[in-house]
């Protein structure tokens, strides 16, 4: 780390009334000034402490400290040998905690109404961030799967210590089906958007064929770009025609985001969650998917792998809605056919409206614990994803609607506006009527959705192999998260829910699994 900085005693003096540590997120502590003296006097601390300059929060990551938005992000890796304690900490001492986020917390002004939170440095004492829990012998030895998953979904009921850097490494070290360990990574999401979180841990990590190496990540797709002056009239005339679209395609999205944080509801479907749904207990659980079997859906559709993820989300929630409204004797009732076509399912995505620094640029980053002139933080934005709920003999259908979908959005700023009217909500109102608006945006809408590259080839994470990586999040009001993470030649599939209103979660991963099956058979009689 960089060497101490030191501060006369003037200084430390005026900074000990100036600083408090955020400690609002654990309201089940009873010591909590306890912990905010002591973490007060560790950042005075001039021998021991790293006191830079403080750094204003984001008004994203302002809104990430609210109550409603409390938001964690939860990582798990399966790893393919036992974990080795001493070269995990080595690695973890030489990467992450030299991030500056990741040895930081949050402070506010108490000398000014109403001050803005900041982050400021602070030493990192591993121990407190290494957690080996105590699980049961026998249930780690009988069903290791369930135990993994029982524990992890318990991440989401325990309060974490905001007087030091928010973030944690749970060792599970036991084997499983798929792993002979795993790590849960969690993550407060004031820390960073997921993509930048994510892409972060990726390059804490090294190709396992050239240990030497960043791994590499799937190339990005690119638009076709501008036409040249000298492309001729009729493409300038595409090029103009495609603004128009833009532009309005932007102006009728912002009208719906508008109307739905104030009063656009979805329809009452088993997907949506009960008021503090954000507060109570989630499961994560996953399921392996086929990556070749997404791509060749892909190529047999001329469309994108999201635009196959999108189809078979729809395809596997229709599958568990007609199902959940059936009839007794396990068929559809009239109503339930006649009221799919009015069904209003959508989903709050978010969208890193910013370009993701390289895994090279990262990895310098936290070689020189220093930021590098890299921008960091939350900047993102929001698109309201609809999902096409209903019936179909074609399987392939789902997909087709699912491309229509996405093409649509592509052809928008949604995320843009929504970014850019965030902050302005903030400046001129506050950030509590930026949470308001959000809120409602979110208890509005039915669930949660995203996607993430990962490597294309098999990595190393502190020497030691990835074997998957199933990534999620929680604390915002959605009883439904859907998440797909590729990595190597596998997908993830990857669902956070809330554990009392889908008792029966594991069959929403069957659906997901069957559903990608019935389209990868019926893209291949297409073929």
């Amino acid at each position: 780390m960089d060497p101490p900085a030191t501060a006369d005693a003037a200084s430390s003096s005026s900074l000990r009334k100036r600083l408090s540590v955020n400690t609002s997120s654990s309201p089940s502590s009873g010591s909590g000034r306890e912990r905010e003296s002591k973490a007060r006097q560790e950042m005075m601390d001039g021998d021991d402490a790293e006191m830079g300059a403080a750094e204003p929060m984001s008004p994203a990551g302002r809104l990430f400290r609210e109550a409603h938005f409390n938001c964690y992000i939860v990582a798990l890796l399966g790893l393919g040998a036992p974990v080795d304690v001493a070269a995990a900490r080595a690695g973890l001492e030489a990467t992450l905690v030299r991030h500056p986020r990741f040895s930081s917390v949050q402070v506010s002004d108490d000398a000014r109404k109403n001050g803005k939170p900041r982050w400021v440095r602070t030493k990192v004492n591993l121990d407190d961030h290494i957690i080996f829990p105590h699980l049961d012998p026998a249930a780690t030895s009988s069903d290791p799967d369930r135990a993994v998953e029982d524990y992890v979904s318990s991440l989401s009921t325990m309060p974490m210590d905001h007087s030091r850097p928010l973030w944690e490494f749970h060792v599970l070290d036991f084997p499983t089906s798929e792993a002979a360990a795993a790590v849960a990574i969690r993550m407060h999401h004031s820390l960073g958007d997921g993509v930048s979180l994510i892409s972060l841990l990726m390059a804490c990590t090294r190709s396992a064929a050239d240990p030497s190496r960043l791994p590499a990540l799937p190339p990005s797709s690119s638009g076709a770009g501008r036409p040249a002056l000298s492309a001729g009239v009729l493409a300038l005339a595409a090029l103009a025609w495609s603004l128009v679209v833009l532009a309005w395609n932007t102006l009728v999205d912002v009208m719906r985001f508008v109307a739905t944080s104030l009063f656009l509801r979805d329809t009452r479907t088993p997907f949506m969650g009960a008021e503090g749904v954000e507060f109570r207990r989630k499961r994560f659980l996953n399921c392996t998917l086929s990556l070749d079997d997404v791509k060749f859906v892909k190529n047999a559709m001329k469309c994108t792998v999201n635009d196959v993820l999108i189809g078979v989300t729809s395809a596997a929630l229709s599958r568990y809605y007609f199902r959940k409204t059936a009839s007794p004797d396990g068929t559809s009732t009239d109503d339930s056919r006649k009221a799919h076509k009015s069904i209003r399912l959508r989903s709050a995505m978010l969208v890193n409206i910013r370009k993701t620094p390289g895994l090279h640029t990262l990895a310098e980053m936290m070689d020189s614990s220093k930021d590098n002139d890299v921008k960091w933080g939350n900047q993102i934005g929001y698109i309201v994803l609809p999902f096409h709920i209903a019936m179909h003999d074609d399987p392939l259908e789902y997909i087709r609607q699912g491309k229509k979908t996405a093409d649509r959005k592509k052809r928008s700023l949604e995320a843009v506006f929504t970014y850019w009217s965030g902050n302005l909500v903030v400046k001129l109102l506050g950030i509590k009527a930026a949470a308001a608006l959000c809120y409602g945006m979110f208890t509005n809408t039915t669930m949660s959705f995203s996607s993430l590259a990962g490597p294309a080839e098999k990595v190393e994470f502190y020497g030691h192999p990835i074997v998957y990586i199933a990534t999620s999040v929680y604390g915002h009001p959605h009883a439904l998260t859907v998440h797909f993470q590729s990595y190597m030649n596998i997908m993830k599939l990857v669902l956070a829910v809330d554990d009392e209103q889908f008792p029966d979660s594991h069959q929403v991963l069957d659906d997901f699994a069957e559903s990608l099956r019935l389209v990868r058979q019926a893209a291949s009689e297409k073929s």
